[in-house]
């Protein structure tokens, strides 16, 4: 059952909620789970009691309730089996494929879909180019060769085809299947001289999507498979969608053969997304989670965060789980206190032109302004602005500072400062200027 809450839950809400729990005991209709704490317990109840017991239901459907309560799942005593229980179909996923595709799961994730997928600048060519397979399939880039790095959406995007066709073409079939399942089970037909029987069941797929094809690399006997399948699909007119981490000319130990097949239709990378689409992808998260949160703490996130997808989640997830669990708002300094080890990595020294940058950009006003020698009145401030959060928020010395001030010296700095700490004592207005431009400061800092 684990394996599949695992297909259809994000990976950071697995390893957050679901992990660590164990199905220890179904009496009476009354199916009890072990969680590790009290948090987990009012998470799951809250959350996904629904989903579990639906999911319970499909394996046992004398399950009518189910119950949380604190244990060790590690040292859970024997896995319960029920005398109705039946094998759930998703659930045999070391089997051999059935001789009818139409009798076989397709492997898919219906949370996948082109709906809840973030289209920014990074993934738009893979994006379209995948919308345009499902509407000509078999004709128009076949294959469609999706590839980057880890967690930048490729499963997802990957799996939304394979959904899309399902919903509107049901009588045709799709299979969804990794590398590495697809491995296996050739190995297992080789075992039990099935062979014929594999090869014939995967002619026979309308829209073939296999997952992280560069693991076939090294792997002489399973690729020879795959290439004769791969033919056959072709000529069919059969659609085939790889994914892998990188393009195919660099994918190492794959027959010279196959690869140009890889290259036969389209390939579209999927790059790192840009601040714009990870603030997109933490608002749709977070509406899909039913969280609350202000858009300048997703903007801090989103900004400090750049890596994947996958950790832009899991941040959001860790934000939610803190929150819940000491009871408390969700706020910036919360959210710096809870993710300083997630971002110290990327963060580096914020730097005099980025301050000035960022100062000029807030009283609307160009950057060469703040080192000429002008007197006007909103430059004059805004360069006193800047020289004070330099002093504050570098570690550089005065005349250092005044030197990025068009060659001024140490005293023009700390008149400045000055200057500006008076002001913030004496009137509101600016200090909540003052305020407002180091919030902005503060978000921009990497």
């Amino acid at each position: 059952m684990l394996a599949e809450v695992e297909l259809e839950v994000s990976r950071p809400n697995f390893h957050t909620w679901f992990r660590k729990t164990a199905l220890t005991d179904v009496e009476d209709g009354v199916a009890k789970v072990a969680v590790p704490n009290n948090f987990a317990k009012e998470w799951l109840e809250a959350k996904y009691r629904r989903f579990i017991l639906k999911l319970l239901r499909s394996y046992d459907s004398d399950v009518r309730e189910i119950t949380f309560a604190i244990g060790k799942p590690n040292n859970a005593e024997t896995p319960v089996t029920s005398p109705k229980q039946a094998p759930h179909p998703s659930a045999a996923t070391t089997t051999l494929p059935l001789k009818t595709p139409a009798q076989h799961e397709s492997g898919l994730s219906a949370r996948y879909t082109f709906a809840s997928f973030i289209v920014g600048p990074s993934n738009e060519l893979a994006h379209a180019a995948s919308m345009s397979v499902v509407k000509q399939l078999g004709t128009l880039y076949n294959p469609l060769f999706i590839y980057g790095s880890v967690g930048l959406g490729k499963t997802h995007l990957i799996q939304a085809i394979g959904n899309y066709f399902k919903a509107n073409w049901p009588n045709d079939t799709v299979l969804y299947v990794s590398s590495e399942r697809f491995t296996t089970e050739f190995v297992q037909a080789i075992q039990h001289n099935r062979v014929s029987d594999f090869s014939m069941f995967y002619r026979q797929i309308d829209l073939l999507i296999i997952d992280d094809v560069q693991f076939f690399g090294g792997k002489e006997k399973t690729q020879e498979e795959f290439f004769h399948i791969f033919n056959a699909l072709h000529q069919g007119g059969k659609q085939i969608v790889l994914s892998a981490d990188r393009p195919p000319r660099d994918i190492k130990g794959i027959e010279e053969r196959l690869l140009s097949r890889f290259q036969w239709g389209l390939s579209a990378d999927l790059q790192l997304p840009d601040l714009e689409t990870r603030i997109a992808i933490l608002r749709r998260k977070a509406v899909e989670d039913g969280i609350q949160i202000d858009h300048d703490i997703l903007e801090y996130v989103a900004h400090n965060i750049k890596s994947n997808i996958r950790e832009l989640e899991g941040a959001l997830i860790r934000l939610l789980a803190y929150g819940t669990l000491h009871e408390r708002e969700i706020d910036l300094p919360m959210a710096k206190e809870v993710l300083r080890d997630l971002i110290k990595d990327t963060r580096v020294t914020l730097s005099i032109e980025e301050i000035q940058r960022l100062v000029c950009e807030y009283f609307s006003i160009e950057e060469d302004l703040v080192r000429a020698k002008t007197r006007k009145r909103e430059v004059v401030q805004a360069r006193q602005a800047a020289m004070f959060f330099c002093k504050e928020l570098t570690q550089h010395s005065l005349k250092t500072i005044g030197l990025h001030f068009g060659g001024r010296d140490h005293s023009t700095v700390i008149h400045a400062n000055q200057s500006v700490s008076n002001q913030i004592d004496t009137d509101s207005k600016f200090r909540e200027m003052i305020e407002e431009i180091r919030h902005k400061i503060e978000l921009r800092s990497r």
